[in-house]
């Protein structure tokens, strides 16, 4: 299927997101731990009936090392205008956690926590007490650390020494070539061998 992006004249594509109307309308609360759910209860009762989005971000160096962040809309729950309804109220709840301290899920007041309160202990190990199934999401059972904290290795963990993998059709990177930093003498060395006749 043609994607439904056509360049304009210029030759330069429009990107999507740009085009979106600005969202920076949210009233942000920083919110502690211990009074999290209960807080999440009221405006859920208040009218914030939509959790549009939960995650994380992880500010290494800075105690609590982490923001746990819940995006929450109110819909007009009346007959409304065309006004009323194109500018829903927003929320964002910001709650810091440490790094070895869980949260109280809320996978019980919004079935759309589920999933991302998953994603959010998969990839930054952050727990949520009273999930109903807290396991990985995205990476393997047994994958070894969180991928989204700053600290993770780039290529993961116990592979900074391991060698590329061969690539299918790929002539630019050789199997069996260092990861990093010594890459073009490798590949210098492999051409010589080959020019030498030696395996």
């Amino acid at each position: 299927m043609p994607s439904t992006q056509v360049p304009p004249i210029a030759g330069a594509a429009i990107d999507p997101p740009s085009l979106r109307p600005p969202i920076d309308d949210a009233a942000i609360e920083r919110v502690a731990p211990s009074e999290l759910r209960a807080r999440l209860e009221a405006l859920k009762a208040g009218g914030y009936a939509m959790l549009l989005d939960l995650g994380a971000v992880d500010y290494l160096g800075r105690a609590p090392r982490f923001d746990v962040v819940y995006h929450l809309l109110a819909l007009a729950a009346k007959v409304a205008t065309v006004a009323e309804i194109a500018t829903p109220a927003r929320v964002r709840i910001l709650c810091g956690v440490d790094e070895g301290q869980s949260l109280p899920t809320v996978s019980d007041v919004w079935k759309s926590a589920d999933w991302a309160e998953r994603e959010v202990y998969d990839l930054f190990g952050i727990p949520f007490d009273g999930h109903p199934d807290l396991r990985r999401i995205q990476m393997p059972h047994d994958w070894a650390g969180h991928p989204l904290r700053k600290d993770y290795p780039m290529r993961g963990p116990a592979l900074e020494r391991a060698p590329r993998p061969a690539f299918a059709n790929k002539t630019n990177v050789v199997a069996g070539s260092p990861p990093s930093g010594r890459t073009l003498e490798a590949l210098q060395e492999q051409v010589k061998r080959v020019r030498e006749g030696r395996p």
